[in-house]
């Protein structure tokens, strides 16, 4: 079977869907791995890697796409490229169908089978395929170091021949993956952390990473299946956006992670709420491709409102290539591995995770 990985073509994305040490895993796992010319080089992985990795070099994009059995991406294929892709293969990518109806249904009709790991269910079975999570790690990271390069002080506190600088408070919502990592980085650069989510569980990880847990009576569940959270009552929203506010105003940074599958990101920070933080606050919005968590986000844009400055950033795991290419390399290709029986894609769709993961297949598509 012939695994190609072209070039990716969407302004500013820096990752690339294979490394060379997991292309040759494949290559010893009996897969022929294809690699566009520069595929890699944004995420500072060289043409020569790849060759010595046992992958074949395609001078030019058609030679992938138009040639290959699968093909691993992270961004869809452009209207052109998809025009290019071999009728009949497969693509694994990182999308969500609803945001790329357009696109998915030229796929469709080239009668590609494609494949989206945003999909992925959060099961046991497909804990090493997770995308998501290994994505949002690099987030979170992230966007303390962003916070930290926007905010006007230091994270830690400083004891200096000018008197004792007190540490930054910050807070985080949203305790997932995102969230821990920023807390877990936060508090590795000496900030004094919070956190809060509507879901109870996470409080033990919460405090385990030495930050403060902020819990507030919700009166209803607030956890949905597989560990997400899901949408609150009109009533709890309202008493939810209340008491953030109050946490907001003694917060020097904000980072916000909430996130509902398939949804728009909830609002948790209200312009009037924005208005009572103290200037030179900083708020780093990590749901502002799904709409943001804060009112006055502008996805893709940073802005000052009342002194306080919102950061919107969009695919910023992407601007760490290295290692997330690597983690989305290991995921997808696991993926990959899991789909491909004896050399050939064998399709069950009595399995979730080739079921929920499916978006078109057979001219159709699945997922809307």
């Amino acid at each position: 079977m012939k695994i190609g990985v072209p070039k990716e073509t969407v302004a500013g994305e820096r990752r690339v869907a294979l490394t060379p040490d997991v292309a040759g895993r494949l290559v010893k796992a009996g897969f022929t791995v294809v690699v566009e010319q520069g595929a890699g080089a944004s995420a500072s992985f060289t043409d020569n890697a790849y060759r010595a990795a046992g992958a074949t070099l395609a001078a030019k994009p058609g030679d992938v796409l138009g040639h290959s059995d699968v093909l691993l991406k992270l961004q869809l294929p452009a209207p052109a490229d998809i025009k290019r892709c071999r009728e009949g293969s497969a693509l694994i990518a990182l999308f969500q169908p609803a945001a790329e109806r357009e696109a998915v249904a030229k796929l469709a009709a080239r009668n590609l089978t494609v494949f989206s790991l945003a999909l992925l269910p959060r099961i046991t079975r497909a804990q090493a395929m997770d995308v998501l999570s290994s994505q949002a790690t690099v987030a979170g990271y992230k966007a303390v170091l962003l916070a930290a390069g926007t905010a006007g002080r230091l994270f830690p506190m400083l004891v200096t021949a000018a008197g004792t600088l007190p540490p930054a408070k910050v807070l985080v919502l949203g305790a997932g993956v995102a969230g821990l990592q920023a807390i877990a980085t936060a508090r590795r650069l000496g900030a004094v952390v919070s956190a809060f989510d509507v879901r109870p569980a996470v409080k033990e990880q919460v405090e385990s990473l030495g930050a403060k847990f902020v819990a507030m009576d919700l009166g209803e569940q607030a956890e949905a299946a597989g560990g997400y959270a899901k949408q609150l009552s009109e009533e709890t929203h309202r008493r939810e956006l209340a008491f953030i506010a109050q946490q907001v105003k003694d917060a020097d940074i904000v980072i916000t992670t909430a996130a509902i599958p398939g949804k728009p990101a909830p609002i948790l920070i209200t312009t009037d709420a924005v208005r009572g933080m103290r200037p030179g606050s900083v708020i780093v919005d990590l749901a502002a491709e799904t709409g943001g968590n804060c009112e006055l986000t502008e996805p893709g844009s940073d802005i000052l409102e009342a002194g306080v400055a919102i950061l919107g950033p969009k695919n910023l795991a992407s601007t760490l290539p290295y290692h997330a290419s690597q983690m989305y390399a290991r995921n997808i290709s696991t993926f990959l591995q899991y789909a491909v029986k004896d050399g050939a894609l064998k399709l069950d769709f009595d399995d979730e995770i080739i079921r929920d993961t499916c978006v078109t297949h057979g001219g159709e598509v699945r997922k809307k």
